[in-house]
């Protein structure tokens, strides 16, 4: 009886554990399809409230009733049916269907591959994975799907893109038999001729049946499309170099191939073209070369991945609709530490998701690689990135992240969220300048829309509070701005040393100082940047609710703007000095906030009296600067200054004390792993 109740009641405890955990897989699983359901709502809303004549254009040029399908003479006669004969041929026989069901029956059979195509990627994730990963794959992968760009542009173009996809998928993965798999690449290969690429993987995994299926299929559809069509076929395959010329400019910035990005680097004629060639073939093979190691690794997922990369890179033209291929690359696990593992699906997930314009800073030098972004994603996925075999002893135990002992706090439930601080290892800096970057755009984004997307918008409001700053400044006797103002500006010296400095501290110091410390002081990078963090959230809070027009831009007060130059206050919207900046984004100031947190960074963290000195002669300049120049009054620095503390506060909230003496220890540590072997003697 004693050993029946002993040796129950764990049993009962660990079933009651095991319950828990599926109950809380099974509610997951169902917000997943949720999610699903309402991004496939979603898409259907955008491309059925879409105009008639600005929604599936594609579709409309080809099946319309002014067509290039009922077009009698060649579907390249406009050069706008950028497919391939056989792709024509197949498309002839359901224009009528298509004409009379051109936004619902397209969108949801559109929707429908979708989904098919997430089931497929799902399952055909790398052995083993665990249930509850193969039960939350596929709504996973349908949501990526859905929120891709290739997946939104065909959507609203009304393109078959995505056969060929799932064509090659559904031949990999879902059907028995080499021959029945060879027939449907090939058929995919006759609509994207440069997934012809999957015949040498196929031959060289063992498929060698399947691969001659491949091209054998490719051939017949070609032939069958040329006895049906040879204008059509020798205008496609003989004239136009099999398709390049059709569809918009090769050198356009949706061209994402090789031969785009040569063209746009200004690379003409045949130097261009053998360059091309040349260096297409050498991704081509080395691609191949990668995807056959993988697939024999069991990685065929992403060795078809990386060979629809490489079609990508190789082919004349590939439109934003025809880039799928790089999302697959989302399966492959790159990174020894555990810490690493979610920088690579997080970077594709964003570059196939959001606009170059977000991921990269509208600078010149850095034009090339924001209009080559998702190219250049293709081929680091084909020939670059090094995915981690399956054979790897970090493909199941990755180096863990090392953590920190937890800081005492005076309060009971700090820290709310304790594996935000604890981590002493440095953080992935790719990982951190796509958050930078993506979390700087958002917020320039949302600082532009609190002013009613536009500058003129909110200009009543902001000068109305304006005008009430002023007041409450006057009843508190700190309104020396205008004194200032004017003080500064006879002396031309002082003048060009603040208006420099006002532009051009901005963003340098607090970037200097979070990459010290991500160096030097990872632990307190984590710290300050979360703080950091905070802060800019607080006062896009405080942009949007409080619109405000800084003292140069508030019209009967006299003051003069030093930087930016006088501004015609009869015009409507003379605020509006760029389209890319809110002007009335005043409270609270983040230039003193900014500097502010610099300061107290720098007084916290510095070992030395003078350089803690020397970081809060930073918040310093740039208050006075802020004033003298006519942009903020001195209650924006009040409420910078407020928002800094607030951030620090949260930051306390969710981490707890800072971890100083975890710093020291792990240095101290640090040394006496480097120091000789007799000095870490005990004594």
């Amino acid at each position: 009886m004693a050993n029946a109740d002993h040796g129950g009641r764990p049993e009962a405890i660990g079933a009651t554990a095991v319950g828990a955990v599926q109950a809380r897989v099974r509610v997951a699983r169902l917000g997943l399809w949720l999610i699903v359901a309402i991004l496939a709502v979603r898409e259907v809303a955008v491309v059925l409230g879409t105009p008639r004549g600005e929604r599936l254009t594609d579709l409309e040029t080809w099946v319309g009733p002014d067509g290039v399908l009922h077009v009698k003479g060649s579907l390249y006669d406009s050069t706008q049916f950028t497919g391939t004969p056989f792709g024509g041929l197949v498309l002839k026989p359901l224009t009528r269907a298509a004409e009379q069901a051109l936004g619902w029956g397209w969108t949801f059979g559109t929707l429908l591959l979708v989904v098919v195509l997430g089931l497929v990627a799902a399952r055909a994730l790398p052995q083993p994975v665990s249930r509850r990963t193969s039960l939350l794959a596929a709504p996973v992968a349908i949501s990526l799907l859905m929120l891709s760009l290739p997946v939104r542009n065909t959507l609203y173009l009304g393109q078959t893109s995505i056969m060929p996809v799932l064509l090659v998928l559904l031949g990999c993965f879902a059907v028995r038999g080499e021959r029945a798999s060879g027939v449907l690449i090939g058929v995919a290969a006759a609509l994207q001729p440069t997934l012809l690429l999957f015949t040498p993987l196929l031959w060289f995994t063992g498929r060698r049946r399947a691969a001659l299926s491949t091209g054998t299929t490719f051939a017949a559809c070609t032939a069958l499309a040329w006895l049906a069509m040879p204008r059509d076929s020798y205008t496609y395959w003989v004239h136009h170099m099999a398709g390049v010329g059709l569809g918009g400019r090769a050198d356009d910035l949706g061209n994402q191939s090789l031969h785009g990005a040569l063209l746009r680097l200004g690379l003409t004629g045949p130097l261009e073209i053998a360059l091309f060639l040349l260096l297409g073939a050498g991704v081509a093979v080395l691609a191949l070369r990668r995807a056959v190691r993988y697939a024999h690794d069991g990685q065929l997922l992403l060795a078809v991945a990386i060979t629809g990369c490489a079609a990508i890179v190789v082919s004349p033209t590939a439109w934003q609709h025809q880039l799928l291929w790089v999302l697959l690359a989302v399966v492959g696990q790159v990174g020894r530490r555990a810490s690493d593992r979610y920088v690579w699906p997080v970077a594709i997930v964003l570059v196939m998701t959001l606009p170059a314009k977000m991921m990269v800073p509208d600078k010149v030098l850095l034009h090339p690689l924001r209009a080559d972004l998702v190219l250049l994603a293709a081929v680091a996925t084909a020939a670059v990135v090094p995915f981690l075999s399956r054979t790897s002893p970090y493909w199941q135990t990755p180096i863990p992240t090392r953590y920190a002992d937890k800081v005492p706090s005076r309060f009971r439930h700090i820290p709310l969220v304790p594996f935000l601080r604890r981590v002493i290892s440095r953080p992935n800096l790719l990982f951190e300048l796509l958050l930078i970057r993506v979390t700087y755009y958002v917020y320039a984004q949302i600082r532009l829309a609190a002013a009613g997307g536009s500058n003129a918008a909110g200009r009543v409001t902001a000068e109305e509070h304006g005008e009430e700053i002023h007041s409450v400044e006057r009843a508190l006797g700190i309104d020396i701005e205008h004194w200032a103002n004017h003080a500064v500006v006879r002396v031309d010296w002082l003048r060009g040393f603040f208006d420099f400095y006002y532009e051009s501290f901005h963003f340098g110091v607090p970037l200097a100082i979070l990459a010290v410390l991500y160096w030097r002081r990872p632990v307190d990078y984590r710290w300050a940047r979360t703080a950091i963090g905070f802060a800019t959230v607080f006062a896009l809070i405080g942009f949007w609710l409080y619109p405000l027009a800084p003292p140069r831009l508030m019209p009967g007060l006299g003051f003069i703007d030093t930087v930016h130059g006088p501004q015609d206050f009869t015009q409507p919207d003379y605020g509006t000095l760029t389209e890319l900046t809110n002007q009335y984004a005043a409270m609270p100031s983040l230039h003193f906030g900014w500097s502010l947190w610099c300061g107290l960074v720098v007084l916290i963290l510095a070992p030395r009296w003078w350089m803690k000195a020397l970081g809060l002669l930073h918040p310093l300049f740039t208050v006075t600067a802020i004033v003298v120049t006519g942009n903020h009054w001195v209650l924006d620095a009040v409420g910078g200054a407020v928002v800094v503390g607030a951030g620090f506060g949260m930051t306390y909230l969710f981490q707890g004390p800072r971890a100083r003496a975890v710093t020291a220890r792990a240095e101290m540590v640090s040394s006496d792993s480097r120091a000789p072997a007799r000095d870490r003697t005990p004594s």
